[in-house]
């Protein structure tokens, strides 16, 4: 048997603090010599003041069980809101309670919020269809859970990755690949149709790709007469090189199955698909799956800095000393401030209690249903997603 084994980095090292950067280890050896262990407050910002681009927040319930067990205070703004400047979690707490802990906290919520915040770009770009997360395959295995989360978070309808959907307790979706008709071989598309029809269950839609030796309206209407009233829909994932023009494709299909008489059926699409593609293609097609687009999303770029030590206002250059608020006004703007200073009179303040002492406070939600209300809730009063958004 092989001794190879998978790059992962286990759920153990990251709780302990394993995950992290050698220099925390060394600040940590350098401050337990001196004796030093300053309470402070620290903050995770991504910008220190608005500028006008919102970004959707993920990733807090891993963040939440990191930090959980620590003698720290921590609030965050919800999973599922928008934010814009100004902190989305504050820690306090004895330093070396969760110094070595910031490699692994930024990294939770940096890529999800990223991912989060591009399958909300995609939500907006067809907002009456349905739409799946097919991106999986383009990220390491390990974190295949939080790119279907950050999806559905986002308000995605859906997913493909079979052991993500059982760590967050949701069920996959998806029906064949080109896989299968090229195992039936060149001829034999019914075949393969067929087979599938035969051997799944009855809750599994009866979605058929139709594009893999002929093209697309052939394999089309052979499909619907192969499978007749079962078939529920058709797959159209024409890779880039010889899909010329897809809306014009997308219309002829369905043209020519209303022609046979195939009115019912649905036409979904996939194949390297982003905001303008759906866009441009939600009024032809009945639903669609979105890849890389999702998955291969820039991480928010957060940071963590202290910003009190010891009940005294500190900083870096560059950044802004003192612990801060953050505010929803009516209008649907960010407002920050400091956290002893005035609030704005319409704000909503973004910030809650999320941990004490360490233990995860009841009233703060964590989960992701949630967090796509919220999400919901918060794209339309902070007008993210149209046409002329970021």
């Amino acid at each position: 048997m092989t001794d190879l084994d998978f790059d992962i980095i286990s759920p153990e090292a990251i709780r302990s603090g394993r995950a992290t950067d050698a220099y925390f280890e060394r600040t940590e050896a350098a401050l337990e010599h001196a004796d030093r262990n300053p309470h402070v407050v620290a903050e995770v910002t991504a910008d220190q003041f608005p500028t006008g681009e919102f970004e959707l927040l993920a990733g807090v319930k891993d963040a939440a069980a990191l930090l959980a067990d620590r003698a720290v205070d921590v609030d965050a703004i919800p999973p599922g809101r928008f934010f814009d400047g100004g902190p989305v979690m504050r820690i306090e707490g004895p330093y070396l309670e969760f110094a070595r802990l910031e490699t692994s906290l930024l990294g939770f919520l940096s890529h999800a919020s990223g991912i989060a915040t591009a399958a909300r770009r995609i939500r907006a770009a067809a907002p009456d269809s349905p739409v799946l997360s097919f991106g999986a395959r383009h990220v390491h295995p390990s974190i295949a859970a939080i790119v279907e989360r950050s999806a559905l978070l986002a308000g995605l309808d859906g997913f493909s990755h079979v052991a993500a959907g059982d760590r967050i307790d949701r069920e996959a979706s998806g029906t064949m690949p080109h896989a299968l008709l090229l195992c039936f071989g060149r001829g034999e598309q019914e075949a393969a149709w067929q087979a599938f029809d035969a051997a799944v269950g009855d809750a599994v839609q009866r979605i058929a790709l139709c594009d893999t030796f002929t093209d697309e309206v052939d394999e089309t209407l052979r499909a619907a007469d192969a499978l007749g009233d079962a078939l529920d829909g058709v797959r159209l994932d024409t890779t880039s090189s010889r899909r010329g023009d897809f809306r014009h494709i997308i219309r002829e299909v369905r043209w020519e199955l209303a022609a046979a008489g195939h009115d019912d059926v649905d036409i979904f699409v996939s194949g390297g698909l982003g905001v303008d593609d759906l866009r441009e293609l939600r009024d032809v097609a009945d639903g669609f799956g979105v890849g890389s687009a999702i998955s291969n999303a820039d991480p928010v770029d957060f940071a963590l800095d202290i910003v009190e030590i010891d009940g005294e206002p500190i900083s870096k250059r560059g950044k802004l000393s003192g612990v801060k608020s953050v505010y929803r006004t009516q209008d649907g703007s960010h407002h920050i401030g400091h956290r002893a200073g005035d609030a704005p009179t319409d704000g909503e303040a973004l910030l809650e209690p999320l941990l004490r002492d360490g233990e995860v406070v009841d009233d703060f939600d964590l989960s992701l249903s949630g967090a796509t209300e919220r999400a919901d809730r918060d794209a339309s009063l902070v007008g993210f997603g149209g046409t002329d958004s970021p």
